[in-house]
């Protein structure tokens, strides 16, 4: 019983500690960005040895791994986005609810969203909760439309997109996010082609022209 305490003692004071030099870590590479996070720069503001750090890390990429994990962990801690009464609303709110966590933390969206750290790829575990993401992503969609691959495709490509040229050509602005509504009316043709249900505005319409 002794040595079953004392082993979860120390699994959770290595929790904690993976916990605090990933949020120090964070801290760093928004300050130098991605690229420039130094592992000697991290343990000085750790007040720890550097070679001390390998016992929680055993490589720059394993960091860069658990920040992965990190990041995805935030997104999937949001609350689901409002479904809405029609398609357009729905796709809007999942899009809004991006955007924001996409423009809030520019370092997270380039090493969540874009191939900043060259030779780094995440771990299957990391991934897996990047594909949890990604469905809790177009959840609601799919309750709306019967959306392929390829449609899918389209409007993470446009979303992204957007987020990309908010932070590389406007950071801390608007220009690009206030595009959004434009680009939600540029995606909704294709998809409400498949929709599984009409709009309460296309149903209204429907009956009007019944009616008359």
């Amino acid at each position: 019983m002794l040595d079953n305490s004392t082993g979860d003692w120390r699994s959770a004071r290595k929790a904690s500690a993976t916990a605090d030099i990933v949020t120090v870590a964070w801290e760093l590479a928004r300050e130098n960005g991605l690229s420039g996070l130094s592992l000697r720069d991290l343990a000085r503001r750790l007040g720890m040895a550097a070679p001390s750090l390998y016992s929680y890390f055993a490589s720059k990429n394993a960091l860069y791994d658990a920040m992965f994990a990190d990041g995805y962990r935030a997104f999937l801690a949001l609350e689901a986005p409002v479904d809405g009464p029609d398609l357009r609303t729905a796709l809007r709110s999942n899009a809004e609810q991006f955007v924001r966590f996409g423009t809030e933390d520019p370092v997270r969206f380039m090493l969540l969203f874009q191939r900043t750290i060259p030779g780094f790829e995440p771990s299957p575990e990391s991934w897996d909760l990047a594909q949890q993401a990604y469905d809790k992503s177009f959840a609601s969609l799919h309750a709306w439309a019967e959306l392929t691959q390829e449609d899918l495709d389209v409007v993470s490509a446009c979303i992204t997109g957007l987020i990309s040229q908010q932070v590389a050509n406007d950071p801390g602005g608007s220009r690009w996010i206030d595009r959004l509504d434009d680009v939600i009316d540029l995606l909704l043709p294709r998809l409400q082609d498949k929709a599984k249900k009409p709009s309460p505005t296309r149903g209204r319409s429907a009956k009007k022209k019944e009616g008359t």
